[in-house]
């Protein structure tokens, strides 16, 4: 068994797994164009905030070498458009703008359109690169939290296909499966667009760990049925406050484990921290076609021209949530306060964002 990538560099080429097609198909798409790129994200092939991040900076340094112009100043302005366009593609995932103006701000370290080109692919590297080491540590952390419970729920897919490797909520499963420690995962569905049943669980399976599929709807009843223990999920973006923006659903499995007084964590990397923004409020819901929901493999399922309201987001308040597990250890409430202590300070030392 092994722990499935979904982007790979190779010979300066661009790979990525189309995950539409899981899990009927495994297939690798090679990636040129910053357009291909932007398809790549908006349609889902790529998905999970650190990995659109990763995805997004690749295609912006792949893009940048196409520049004919021997101009700083123009290869800038170029630079800024792309960076732009790119970043449309997905509004919730603040890892994708995260990613792209820490190219915008490494080019400019040089004044020469050569040295700027050899940069920003080593600098996408450099976040990949990050960002696998970045998902083993979350998931040492999130092991010390589970170390005493092995029946855990979670939502989405937040795993090693939607970063560099490991995951961020699915990473203590990979490594405890590496650890010898056994869990059993119950992985919700993740309507609209299946995500937990169709990439979850197959990801899960292809590590060797123990995984059941359940509806969204069942996660109350199962919660009591199956003694679920814990609850972990990962996240698009997290305000100041704690406040934390993860696929819809995953509010209601945060309620649900303060009703049962279980723990429910949230792991993701300082990068998907947006102290831009005070709390939940002020991030942008991204919404999807109706069709995802009246349709299934293109076969209707809903009457003809159904209303449909088709959030991909929702936002936990703080309030729910046990403790919030980046790569630099795990915070705890008082969120307000301790999330600037501990990003603030990694950030003042160049560690973060």
């Amino acid at each position: 068994m092994t722990i499935p990538l979904s982007i790979k560099w190779e010979n300066k080429q661009l790979i990525l797994l189309d995950q539409q097609k899981l899990p009927h198909e495994i297939v690798y798409l090679k990636v040129d164009t910053i357009k291909d790129v932007y398809d790549a994200i908006i349609t889902l092939k790529v998905r999970g905030a650190p990995a659109i991040g990763i995805t997004a900076a690749y295609g912006l340094a792949l893009e940048a070498q196409n520049y004919k112009t021997h101009s700083m100043k123009d290869f800038l302005e170029t630079l800024k458009k792309d960076a732009t366009y790119l970043g449309e593609s997905r509004p919730t995932a603040v890892n994708l703008v995260w990613a792209l103006k820490r190219l915008l701000k490494v080019v400019n370290q040089v004044d020469n359109v050569t040295s700027a080109k050899q940069l920003l692919v080593e600098e996408a590297r450099k976040i990949h690169k990050e960002d696998e080491e970045s998902c083993r540590n979350i998931g040492e952390f999130a092991l010390t939290l589970l170390e005493d419970k092995t029946k855990v729920m979670t939502i989405c897919n937040a795993g090693s296909i939607a970063t560099a490797k490991y995951g961020t909520a699915l990473a203590p499963f990979h490594l405890g499966k590496e650890h010898g420690k056994k869990f059993e995962v119950f992985a919700c569905e993740t309507r609209p667009v299946f995500q937990g049943g169709r990439l979850t669980v197959w990801e899960l399976q292809q590590s060797g760990v123990d995984v059941t599929l359940i509806t969204d709807g069942m996660a109350a009843h199962t919660i009591g049925a199956k003694g679920i223990e814990a609850i972990i999920v990962g996240a698009d973006r997290i305000a100041k406050n704690g406040d934390t923006a993860n696929k819809i659903g995953t509010l209601n499995l945060a309620i649900l484990a303060s009703v049962n007084s279980i723990p429910f964590y949230v792991a993701a990397p300082s990068s998907t921290f947006d102290l831009s923004i005070k709390d939940g409020l002020e991030i942008p819901i991204e919404e999807r076609k109706a069709e995802e929901i009246t349709h299934i493999n293109g076969q209707a399922i809903a009457p003809v021209d159904t209303k449909v309201f088709n959030p991909a987001f929702d936002v936990t308040p703080s309030k729910y949530i046990t403790a919030i597990i980046t790569e630099k250890g795990i915070i705890y409430p008082d969120y307000v306060e301790n999330i600037s202590t501990q990003l603030v300070n990694s950030i003042e030392k160049g560690e973060g964002q």
